[in-house]
């Protein structure tokens, strides 16, 4: 291999690295701690197609059912403004009385469009819940220097996403162009015939042609919204994919290094070992198998209901606890099914179960018969 090809190859292979990540190849569903993470930074999946549509087919059905007040305010204007036509042209207007029915048919306006402003408010709100939970988050308020970046400009220029919307915006183009010149090819005898009507007349004809455009353009923008919805939603489970590793390294962060924690648990168990150890000088008695099991028994009359196991082990523990119970004069009774029936269903620091009374008791009596022989 030449050096050249050496100076080509190199910096593919890094970029294939660097899209793969540092774990390998993206593979791996987003855990719930990244998908919160990124919902603290402000990223969701959401279509603004959704908004658009929504917002048409309420402004559709609106407009559907709200024609009396429409058509009443907008012939209210038309009226006011025709009648001044004579009297500009003979007598001429006061001024304070063009300024005082210019402000009325603004008020007028106003109150034909101010309720679809506020539904409009409205339903791109709900939308947006039905997509995604709001959360109050300052983070994408932060300036990122890196969108800076001429090159990272650039390379959003010609992304996937870029391409997606600009074909989703080819569409819409194309579509609403379609459609209005559908609509007015349908209805142009009629629009050549409006110096003819009235004023009401003109205003049902406009409404029936918009009402027609509007209804088909909500339809194909419900279409647009749905597939672009499934993408969104399709994209954002891609881009959060996470490689093996960062799986892995996720998982310590939160359980924390099996190594630690395995660390941990031994310098519990030796804490819990020397406490159990302790514990023997002070035993009543100690049952042994005579040489798998060994298990120490307290009772103090007026604590408990029932002897206490403080000590217990198998093998070399046991052994051991032998040894212990011989230095401080702890008596040792051989009874090999006390002894397994004690160490399997008796847990260290527990009371013996009630069906175990009689035989412990029989174990106790003899042992408080020799101390009293020897005392």
């Amino acid at each position: 291999m030449t050096d050249l090809q050496y100076k080509i190859i190199l910096p593919l292979d890094l970029q294939m690295f660097a899209k793969e990540g540092p774990g390998g190849e993206k593979t791996e569903d987003a855990t719930s701690k990244k998908l919160k993470d990124v919902r603290n930074e402000g990223n969701v999946a959401k279509s603004v197609e959704i908004v658009t549509a929504a917002t048409l087919l309420v402004l559709y059905i609106c407009l559907r059912f709200a024609i009396e007040f429409v058509g009443g305010r907008l012939i209210h204007t038309f009226d006011t403004f025709f009648s001044l036509i004579p009297r500009m042209t003979n007598d001429g207007v006061e001024i304070d009385e063009f300024n005082y029915l210019l402000i009325e048919a603004l008020l007028d306006i106003g109150l034909i469009i101010a309720p679809f402003l506020i539904l409009g408010f409205i339903i791109a709100f709900f939308s947006n819940s039905l997509q995604f939970k709001y959360q109050v988050t300052t983070k994408p308020l932060m300036p990122k220097f890196d969108k800076l970046n001429p090159i990272s400009g650039f390379k959003r220029m010609f992304s996937m996403n870029t391409l997606i919307e600009l074909l989703k915006s080819i569409i819409k183009v194309v579509a609403i162009g379609y459609i209005s010149y559908s609509v007015l090819v349908e209805h142009v005898e009629e629009l050549f015939l409006l110096y003819d009507m009235s004023i009401n007349q003109g205003l049902l004809l406009m409404y029936d042609i918009i009402l027609e455009l509007l209804m088909k353009i909500c339809i194909v923008f419900c279409v647009i919204a749905a597939a672009d919805f499934m993408y969104q939603k399709w994209k954002f489970k891609e881009d959060n994919k996470m490689t093996k590793q960062e799986v892995k390294d996720e998982f310590k962060n939160q359980e924390g290094d099996p190594k630690v924690k395995g660390q941990q648990r031994q310098r519990m168990q030796q804490a819990s070992m020397r406490r159990m150890m302790a514990a023997i000088p002070e035993a009543d008695v100690v049952i042994t198998n005579p040489t798998h099991f060994a298990v120490a028994l307290s009772y103090e009359s007026g604590r408990g209901q029932a002897p206490v196991v403080v000590a217990k082990g198998a093998d070399f523990l046991a052994g051991r606890i032998k040894e212990i119970a011989k230095e401080h004069s702890v008596e040792i009774v051989e009874n090999k099914p006390l002894a397994r029936m004690l160490y399997y269903n008796v847990e260290l620091g527990a009371e013996i179960p009630p069906e175990l009374y009689q035989a412990v008791a029989e174990v106790l009596a003899y042992v408080y018969q020799l101390r009293n022989k020897v005392s």
